[in-house]
């Protein structure tokens, strides 16, 4: 059931954490499927709503004001520079586990993957989490495995629709970034970027002062983390990046999404905006909404390659690979 967030609600919501169940709870990034992070059974319940890998490590949302030495230890001081940089926000930072962390939320890892959300609903809850000694919160993209993410109440609702009497979701309204948070590898002596999101290559150089290494440099190994399966954040509609010289190909069964403005012509076209924060906002309820329309495939005009649009590019990237044959 969906509930509108008013402090009776956030407390309810609180208690039913309390209580090693799960709610629907929104972030400024995505809806997340919230629970206690150290309630193994709890946790449980995540991972067969969503039909999850257990081996696949979740991300802990902490309160503002909860104490990150309960979670990482060897913390780098360039860690602290980007927690402060960046929490409450889309940062997630990855680092060696304390004892405290169980193995069910790490996929067996010795890392473990924390954030402060930004969003007022989730920083209310988590306060009131914290002080009754739940010290994070679990909250994985609230959708079925591999799933296009969620970022409103109702898209949960629709994912979740067959546990109506026994999931509680808190609306707090559209996610205000719309893509998942920047994943930041702080294991190393320097750091490197493990999932990309709107916090950019630039901003974690300008904070740190450091060389960022990715995928295509640095380590040769690295923790998994959410989101960096190839194939991921699919639609049930095939999905297919072009540049948008091929419209003259689709046929009528096809809809390309289009940067606004463009010259592009195709008998079904969607409108998208033509800077990454917007396109990010609008990109996971433009897909849910494309999938209800019966199309044979969705055709994405491809995107500028520079760091704004990084983060974009992957999700729609992974999204296509589904298809890939």
């Amino acid at each position: 059931m969906i509930l509108t967030s008013t402090q009776h609600n956030i407390h309810l919501a609180a208690a039913t954490i309390a209580a090693s169940k799960i709610i629907g709870l929104p972030t400024e990034t995505v809806y997340g499927l919230a629970a206690d992070a150290n309630c193994p059974n709890a946790i449980a319940k995540i991972y067969c709503a969503k039909n999850r890998p257990n081996n696949h490590p979740l991300i802990v949302h902490l309160a503002p004001q909860a104490d990150i030495t309960i979670w990482a230890k060897q913390i780098p001081n360039y860690a602290y520079q980007l927690m402060k940089a960046f929490w409450p926000g889309a940062c997630t930072v990855v680092l060696p586990r304390t004892q405290y962390v169980g193995d069910f939320i790490t996929g067996h890892q010795d890392t473990v993957a924390l954030r402060c959300p930004s969003h007022p609903v989730a920083q209310q809850l988590l306060t009131l989490c914290y002080q009754s000694s739940i010290y994070g919160i679990a909250a994985p993209s609230a959708n079925q495995f591999g799933r296009v993410s969620p970022t409103t109440a109702q898209h949960v609702y629709d994912e979740f629709k067959h546990l109506d009497n026994e999931l509680l979701i808190l609306d707090g309204g559209a996610c205000e970034v719309g893509i998942e948070s920047t994943i930041i590898d702080c294991t190393q002596a320097t750091p490197r970027i493990l999932r990309y999101g709107l916090i950019t290559v630039a901003d974690i150089t300008r904070i740190t002062g450091l060389a960022v290494a990715s995928d295509r440099t640095g380590m040769s190994s690295k923790p998994r983390v959410s989101g960096s399966l190839m194939a991921h954040y699919a639609p049930k509609t095939p999905i297919r990046l072009c540049t948008v010289d091929i419209v003259d190909t689709l046929n009528p069964r096809t809809v390309l999404m289009g940067r606004a403005p463009t010259t592009a012509l195709a008998t079904h076209y969607q409108a998208m905006p033509n800077d990454a924060i917007h396109y990010a906002q609008q990109l996971y309820a433009t897909l849910r909404h494309l999938d209800t329309m019966g199309y044979d495939e969705i055709i994405v005009e491809s995107m500028p390659n520079t760091d704004e649009w990084a983060g974009i590019i992957d999700r729609l990237t992974r999204a296509a690979a589904t298809f890939l044959v």
